[in-house]
């Protein structure tokens, strides 16, 4: 009867350990992905900026995340870009501001494969019309080593910038995948 107790508390451990390692891996992955220096960079700007906004934005009002371009060609962007202004924008939105998800919207300039994309001199109207009181725009300048992104919130109504944020990534596997044209 002993050498049964024995098994059987034997089996149940090797279940448990593995049960553990099965959620290990699990975690694992998911850990990967939130700990990624992608995703943890643009989290950080996210976050620079919403310290920068406390005491200057209304509750009641949105903002509105404008896709990050080339500040070479202001008209495009890239996958890159694109995933940047996602990630600003969640972030934000977890942080408790109220993010208007523009790609519901269809008054906004949206070009095939780019996102959505203002002009400075759409800004204004975009936000009046969806009552929002401030913008996040950004930018970012490649080079061979790095990308250089830049993020600002900026007030429509006074063109004035009520936070900004600099921030490089190195140009490495990931990154470089994300610039290329399709």
């Amino acid at each position: 009867m002993r050498t049964t107790i024995l098994r059987a508390a034997a089996l149940a451990s090797a279940l448990l350990l593995a049960g553990c390692a099965s959620q290990s891996k699990e975690d694992t992955n998911y850990t990967s992905v939130s700990a990624n220096a992608f995703v943890a960079a643009n989290y950080r700007a996210a976050d620079a900026l919403a310290l920068q906004l406390r005491g200057k934005l209304l509750d009641d009002k949105p903002l509105i995340m404008a896709t990050v371009v080339n500040i070479d060609s202001l008209e495009q962007t890239s996958m890159l870009g694109r995933l940047v202004s996602e990630q600003l924008s969640t972030r934000l939105a977890q942080g408790g501001m109220k993010m208007l998800e523009m790609k519901l919207r269809n008054s906004v300039y949206l070009k095939r494969g780019q996102g959505e994309l203002m002009l400075t001199r759409e800004i204004g109207d975009v936000a009046h019309t969806h009552n929002a009181q401030a913008v996040v725009v950004g930018s970012y300048a490649e080079t061979r080593d790095a990308i250089f992104i830049n993020v600002k919130v900026i007030q429509p109504s006074t063109n004035l910038v009520l936070a900004g944020h600099d921030y490089v990534l190195a140009k490495e596997g990931t990154i470089r995948s994300m610039l290329q044209s399709y």
